[in-house]
């Protein structure tokens, strides 16, 4: 196993990266004040259009406009409203965040989707998604390398005294390797991604950005060996829908680090979020199954939620961040 320093302190937890709500100041003040060791850049959905996953990410892009058309997002002709919406949303989230975090100096995370994804879910303006043109998909990725590349500039000037860290999100990795995306009329589905294109496509956003990169999966089947081959330093899961040790286990031992979804994104039939040590233990079985010396565990695995928490409320999103930051300092006094 690798003795290399990780992006983030021993015992650190994280969100992965959605909350309930529309307020981003309140939202920014969970985050700072739940998840003190590896804050991050709150999404709230709920805002609506440019809020979601796929605009806000898409309004990063560079000389590639946007708009909303028939409740979908497409390459637009030129830049207009929609787009705008999403750039003075990003613009508002990274000013609240500046006021809030000004003094901060540890490490800050900050999440955009990854080209696979976007280019899953983006349609041309002829019809279809980009991923039907790999012409299309290439230009995509060149031009979100670009965009994410001057996001976390703009967020390291804000917070000069921080380490800004990405996660490229990637739940559509899977199904675009497998070709599974279905076509517009549902009874087709568009090429399977040769995986050596995916990981080149996913290894260009890697090498441009110039910070520590991640990247986050929470769907069945996650590609780790692709994803450690982009240079990528941690991949983020699922744990519940992790089914084979044997990947993630080779994975871990050549040096990727793992953010561990190890509490449930809405609260069980109990109504109540997970204690701490149950997190904790969850996550510390997990290590001792994959046969790894607890020594490391505190290092490189940072404890989250299984996904983002767009769907919980509020009072069950602030319990299970605090029961991960609390579970990581459990895995820390190994």
């Amino acid at each position: 196993m690798t003795d290399q320093a990780w992006p983030w302190p021993a015992g650190s937890a994280t969100g992965i990266g959605s909350l309930p709500g529309t307020d981003i100041g309140e939202a920014q003040r969970v985050v700072l004040g739940e998840l003190p060791d590896l804050p991050h850049l709150p999404e709230l959905p709920a805002r609506g259009p440019g809020a979601d996953l796929i605009g806000r990410s898409a309004g990063l892009l560079v000389d590639l406009p946007v708009e909303v058309y028939a409740g979908r997002w497409r390459v637009a002709p030129r830049p207009g409203r929609d787009l705008r919406r999403a750039l003075d949303l990003m613009e508002r989230d990274l000013d609240q965040l500046a006021e809030q975090a000004e003094e901060y100096a540890g490490p800050i995370k900050v999440q955009a989707a990854g080209p696979l994804t976007l280019a899953a879910s983006l349609e041309l303006p002829i019809g279809g998604r980009l991923l039907r043109d790999a012409g299309a998909v290439r230009d995509l990725t060149g031009s979100l390398a670009e965009g994410l590349r001057e996001h976390v500039a703009a967020v390291a000037r804000r917070l000069p005294r921080a380490s800004v860290v990405l996660q490229v999100d990637e739940p559509s990795l899977p199904v675009v390797l497998a070709g599974r995306v279905p076509t517009e009329s549902g009874f087709g589905a568009y090429r399977a991604v040769d995986s050596v294109d995916a990981a080149a496509l996913l290894r260009t956003v890697v090498e441009a950005v110039g910070v520590p990169t991640l990247v986050h999966c929470c769907a069945p089947d996650v590609p780790l060996e692709l994803i450690r081959s982009t240079g990528a330093v941690a991949v983020a899961l699922d744990l519940d829908l992790v089914t084979d040790l044997d990947p993630l286990g080779e994975a871990i031992d050549a040096g990727l680090g793992l953010l561990a979804g190890a509490a449930p994104t809405r609260p069980p039939s109990a109504g109540r979020a997970p204690t701490s040590a149950q997190i904790a233990d969850r996550v510390r079985q997990l290590w001792d199954r994959l046969g790894f010396p607890r020594r490391q565990l505190a290092q490189q695995v940072v404890v989250t939620p299984a996904c983002g928490l767009a769907g919980a409320t509020p009072e069950y999103a602030r319990a299970v961040l605090a029961a991960c930051r609390d579970a990581g300092r459990r895995l820390a006094e190994v």
